[in-house]
């Protein structure tokens, strides 16, 4: 009998899971004020490894002021902050 058949299965893997690269509000700093951050921009600054997964933005640090972010997600606090910051949050699914 061949040993894939002979060792147990362990664990259940979701097909369907979609794994995010995260970003922290801290790490926003970098963008100027006014500017627009979006997934290239991410990109450029060396932010994001190099596998193609979407963005999800989380409330750890200070929001800078006035940024637009668009992403592919964002927990609540980050929008609640970049938005008390004088922001804008878009969600570009």
């Amino acid at each position: 009998m061949p040993l894939v058949r002979r060792i147990p299965k362990r664990g259940f893997h979701n097909p369907g899971r979609v794994e995010y690269s995260v970003v922290n509000l801290a790490s926003l700093v970098v963008f100027p004020e006014g500017s627009t951050v979006d997934v290239d921009a991410l990109r450029e600054r060396g932010m994001l490894p190099k596998r193609k997964r979407p963005v999800k933005l989380l409330a750890h640090g200070d929001a800078p002021k006035g940024l637009t972010v668009k992403i592919a997600k964002a927990s609540a606090a980050a929008k609640r902050k970049i938005e008390e910051a004088g922001g804008t949050v878009e969600i570009t699914g």
